[in-house]
């Protein structure tokens, strides 16, 4: 007879096999990146004074916490991963490690990096940070994910959070420059997973995640993806109005809006999402050429939120502002 009861990834017991490797892809290191490189701006641009020390502290309690949120957000996602091509490597479905071990890291990770801030800043940014795992792991992951499609819209602030983190880590305070900052990630969300959602559609629909095409359908996805886009170009001028940002930003920030617009139209224009016609294969290529659209837009606005953050701290460390 055989055993059965260790083989399952979804399984409770504990695997001997995981590897430190596993553990740091259970932070979901390559998506969080840009989110702790956001917190470091917001950090950076602040107005005062925190000792490099200090400051390199903060920013891994940061992006400790930002990791410990895509470990809790694995472990609770886990059987729906597994259904999902894009996500069924990871270490839970992959059998590498177990739901257990994932919640246990998650919640320890989790509680060393609010109190590491707390000691390394301020007791507010601590809060903040406390604030923005709970946010992302129980209102987001838990509930709203599965409950609207305007999952991407809502939850969207926890992944615009960490620059207001990283520059209350400073000033241990809110200021209208970190609602700036927070605005930009925010609005550049919707555009950016619902262009990765337009081309995974089927995956989506097979985890049974309400995301806006599998909703509302993909001719409206693609008409509010311009629209977010159009708004999102609208919040970057705030910087100019601010001194948040200067010519540099201003110059940065036109050249990548009228790319994120352009992109943005074409996938309006396109035929991504759409299910191709059967037999029709010139709706096959055009649903294959919308998809490349979509995906198009997906790279570029990696792309964009990183330069439009390098040009704001760019500017402030060429003391063009401030």
């Amino acid at each position: 007879m055989t055993d059965t009861s260790s083989t399952s990834p979804l399984s409770p017991s504990g695997l001997g096999t995981a590897q430190p490797r596993d553990y740091f892809a259970l932070m979901k290191p390559r998506v969080m990146s840009l989110v702790v490189f956001t917190a470091w701006v917001g950090l950076f641009v602040a107005p005062g004074q925190l000792s490099w020390p200090l400051a390199a502290a903060s920013i891994l309690c940061i992006a400790v916490g930002a990791g410990a949120s895509g470990a809790l957000n694995m472990w609770w996602e886990a059987e729906s991963d597994a259904l999902m091509s894009r996500t069924k490597t990871r270490p839970i479905p992959a059998g590498k490690l177990s739901r257990d071990s994932a919640l246990g890291f998650g919640v320890i990770m989790s509680a060393l990096s609010v109190l590491g801030l707390a000691m390394a800043s301020n007791y507010f940014a601590a809060a903040f940070l406390a604030f923005t795992i709970a946010f992302y792991a129980v209102f987001y992951t838990m509930w709203l994910k599965r409950a609207t499609p305007q999952n991407i819209v809502i939850g969207g602030a926890a992944g615009a959070f960490p620059p207001m983190v990283g520059y209350a880590a400073v000033t241990g305070n809110i200021s209208w420059d970190s609602i700036i900052l927070f605005l930009i990630t925010f609005m550049w969300t919707p555009p950016h997973f619902w262009a990765l959602a337009l081309y995974k559609t089927i995956d989506y629909d097979k985890a049974g995640i309400p995301m806006m095409p599998n909703v509302a359908g993909a001719k409206s996805t693609r008409r509010q993806i311009f629209i977010y886009a159009l708004a999102l170009a609208g919040v970057c001028v705030l910087p100019l109005l601010t001194g948040l940002g200067g010519p540099l930003y201003g110059v940065v920030a036109l050249a990548l809006n009228a790319g994120f617009v352009g992109l943005a139209y074409r996938v309006w224009q396109s035929r991504a999402g759409d299910r191709p016609e059967h037999g029709d294969e010139r709706s096959l290529y055009d649903v294959k050429a919308g998809d490349k659209a979509a995906r198009n837009l997906f790279a570029f606005s990696l792309f964009y939120l990183f330069t439009i953050f390098v040009a704001i701290a760019a500017e402030h460390a060429l003391k063009l502002v401030g």
